[in-house]
């Protein structure tokens, strides 16, 4: 099976830590050396991901280094401590030390199979494995810990859609029933966290995957995202994905209508690769 790219999606959960957050009249210390560990963790991959291709490689490996001493040292001395486990694993799996982090990560699970981020980071690694069917159990169980979190039903959507032929031959159904299963995650990353642009984009697109595609409901979405971008490039390129709903849909004339909006030098070509799909009485 082919390795399914999830989104690169990683510094959304970059502030996610395993450890539930805890009054500081109960802390205990464990719980409060985990959590400076984290504050480091998160600035140390904020600031890389900030930097770039200016980024101090040297410096970066070093500070990571130092972080998983701490880790390691915290885990000599809280041998059963679940969450220093999974944000170990977590920032190990950043470090593109995938089998690693998998260990520190089963080991989360082993000790407390309640932990959300660890069944969703468990998905990533058997996605990334080329094992989809796993890694939907394991996602199916952060949603099941963790409902109300977008970002699991936008990676459960995007391994659906992926691996829809997989899951068809496994479980016996047809592609169109997996695809509608990836479509009903979409809309729920979406409905949960609208203000997410990426979330409400494929929720968007998804209509047209569909065995029946709907694309009178893909063009609603589009539409009412328009209505909520603050710029005009953003707008236009909402626009250009309406114009392609409505020349799939075959409604020519309000595409070309709406193309003749798009203004923007650098979606010229985009916008000409639409207008070259319209017949030529709509070109007039």
């Amino acid at each position: 099976m082919k390795k399914i790219a999830l989104p690169a999606l990683w510094l959304v959960l970059a502030a996610a830590a395993a450890l539930p957050a805890a009054r500081a009249d109960t802390e205990t210390m464990p719980e409060h050396t985990l959590l400076q560990i984290i504050d480091r963790q998160k600035t140390l991959l904020a600031t890389a991901a900030k930097e770039g291709a200016a980024l101090d490689a040297e410096s970066f490996r070093v500070q990571v280094q130092d972080l998983c001493h701490e880790y390691e040292m915290l885990l000599r001395q809280n041998p059963n401590f679940a969450p220093a486990y999974a944000d170990y694993g977590y920032l190990l799996s950043k470090m593109d030390m995938a089998r690693a982090a998998a260990a520190m990560l089963n080991k989360a699970d082993q000790i407390d199979p309640k932990i959300p981020m660890v069944k969703n980071q468990l998905g990533n690694y058997f996605a990334e494995q080329g094992k989809p069917v796993e890694a939907a159990v394991y996602f199916r169980a952060a949603i099941a810990l963790a409902p109300d979190e977008p970002l699991y039903h936008y990676q459960l959507g995007t391994l659906l859609h992926e691996a829809k032929d997989d899951f068809a031959r496994v479980e016996g159904r047809a592609a169109g029933l997996v695809e509608l299963e990836a479509h009903g995650e979409f809309r729920k990353a979406a409905e949960l966290a609208p203000e997410r642009i990426e979330f409400m984009y494929r929720y968007a697109e998804s209509f047209a995957d569909l065995d029946k595609a709907e694309w009178g409901k893909g063009l609603e979405v589009w539409a009412a995202m328009e209505e909520k971008e603050p710029t005009d490039f953003g707008r236009a390129i909402l626009r250009l994905q309406a114009a392609n709903t409505l020349i799939k849909e075959g409604r020519f004339d309000p595409a070309r209508v709406l193309l003749a909006t798009i203004t923007e030098t650098k979606l010229e070509r985009q916008k000409q690769k639409l207008v070259a799909q319209l017949p030529e009485s709509a070109k007039k």
